[in-house]
């Protein structure tokens, strides 16, 4: 085909001119009947291109389709190589082709797929498999009492479905235990998320809108692979389908108030809520969210063989009472690592002290709303018991209830050494609970020792709450009163009294 400058010579010279074809076919060297057609061609509609049948490679072009998008969704380490995907072919498939023409095809379409990824600019609303996520926040019942927590919602725009998971706080902690939980749980990956400006991912924001990630956020999204979209500051609408599906989940599966008695659990009742959900029409395409979940799913990456520790990891200075402080909350350790350092990972439940070694000194429960101090007594009592006199110049001394505060203050040296390690011996799981009515029980008949204590302790676990002074059963002479001085010896003197 001739060149568009080629052919608005042909026809200015042949029909603006009047030149025959002959003479303008000799000038431009061309045959005068190609010049004939461009001269008098009515319409210039575009060239269709010819693609030639291959009856060998075509039969076998859709599988290495389906294997190369099936690789995109792994690392890439992992992918299929040309030559592998010609062996399977000439063995699964009775392929009859050649190599090259396996590694030509597999080549271009990798390219046409790289082409097609770099050039795409649709909104994330129109894309299958991609996902966006926020926090949300709803009154639940807790110990009688109605809370406020964060929940994580994790949406799907595409399909119009959603997973979510509640959490004490948003903290970094908490945001990648929810997202893991959601990963494993789904089996895949989404491959692009959008999130807001979250502290827990996005340390600081830089003056032409880079994000400085937080630490494990990055080695989050490094270990599952995922790309990550963040909203620019104050505009939330970039994530409105996650905003609207966080009001949903408050609106149809939070209120009223929940009763929550073991977080975990509850949230394992979760993800059976969101997906009876999906058993709906789409609101704009027609479709059961189900079937459109469905296609989302086929476009997740593939989740790695291991999960990732959601573990946040510091080294700390202990003070003098061997105590730690970890998001503004004070966590004991052991007296002997009183002002040295420690090392603590940090979970979103959990706050575990270690030593130089990575030796586990003592394991706490993550401290959430007010409750500002966590202690873990066995680690001092053992040290109290050797040392009693210690009790008194430490701010230990009032850290135990008021009730034993109380009773230890009015004990003796060696009833403090025994009281102390009756302590050591009986304290289960931090639980003072059954330990204060047994010296309650015990102090009603004065100050005790720690033997009345251990009985007393051990009556109220079998379940007799009484504690009664032992009765004889065999009768005993009375005695008489005694009396000072030698006035009794007259009673021998008088009459009858035995002596003449």
């Amino acid at each position: 085909m001739l060149a568009v400058t080629e052919i608005n010579y042909i026809r200015y010279e042949a029909n603006q001119k009047g030149e025959s074809y002959a003479d303008i076919g000799r000038r431009m060297k061309v045959d005068p009947r190609t010049v004939s057609k461009y001269a008098n061609q009515e319409e210039f509609k575009p060239r269709k291109k010819q693609t030639r049948r291959s009856p060998v490679m075509d039969p076998v072009k859709p599988i290495l389709e389906k294997w190369i998008n099936e690789d995109l969704k792994k690392k890439k380490k992992n992918h299929r190589t040309a030559k592998r995907m010609y062996t399977q072919l000439v063995k699964n498939h009775s392929f009859t082709g050649s190599y090259r023409s396996v590694r030509d095809y597999v080549s271009k379409k990798k390219q046409e797929l790289k082409a097609y990824v770099e050039e795409a600019a649709l909104p994330l609303e129109s894309i299958p498999g991609t996902a966006q996520v926020d926090f949300g926040e709803a009154p639940f019942i807790y110990q009688s009492k109605v809370i406020d927590l964060p929940y994580l919602v994790m949406s799907f725009p595409y399909s119009n479905t959603f997973y979510f998971q509640v959490f004490p706080s948003e903290n970094t902690e908490c945001l990648l235990e929810g997202l893991q939980r959601m990963f494993h749980y789904m089996g895949g990956v989404p491959h692009t998320i959008r999130f807001d400006n979250l502290s827990p991912a996005v340390k600081k924001i830089g003056a032409k809108g880079e994000r400085e990630l937080t630490n494990t956020f990055e080695r989050f999204v490094l270990h599952y692979g995922f790309n990550y979209e963040f909203c620019n500051p104050g505009k939330g609408n970039e994530k409105g389908h996650v905003e609207a599906m966080v009001k949903y989940v408050r609106n149809n599966f939070l209120l009223p108030e929940c009763t929550i008695l073991d977080l975990d659990h509850f949230n394992k009742t979760l993800w059976a809520l969101a997906e009876e959900d999906r058993d709906r029409m789409h609101y704009d395409k027609g479709f059961l969210q189900t079937h459109l979940h469905s296609e989302d799913k086929d476009e997740w990456l593939m989740t790695p063989v291991k999960s990732f520790d959601c573990v946040r990891h510091e080294t700390l200075t202990a003070d003098k009472y061997g105590m730690v402080s970890v998001d503004h909350k004070q966590y004991s350790t052991s007296p002997r690592f009183a002002k040295q350092k420690v090392n603590v990972q940090i979970t979103y439940n959990s706050v575990v002290i270690l030593n130089d070694h990575n030796e586990v000194i003592v394991k706490h429960n993550r401290l959430y709303g007010i409750k500002r101090k966590s202690m873990i007594w066995q680690p001092y009592l053992d040290l109290l018991s050797r040392r009693p006199r210690a009790i008194k110049y430490s701010s230990l001394y009032e850290q135990f209830p008021p009730v034993w505060t109380k009773y230890l203050n009015n004990c003796t040296e060696q009833e403090q050494k025994e009281a102390l390690q009756l302590l050591g011996k009986l304290l289960k799981n931090n639980d003072f609970e059954l330990l204060n009515q047994a010296l309650e029980l015990a102090m009603k008949h004065g100050h005790p020792k720690a033997d009345q204590i251990k009985h007393c302790f051990y009556s109220i676990i079998q379940g007799n709450s009484s504690y009664q002074t032992i009765t004889p059963t065999m009768k005993v002479p009375k005695v008489p009163a005694a009396t000072r001085g030698l006035s009794h010896y007259n009673s021998l003197m008088e009459t009858g009294g035995g002596m003449k």
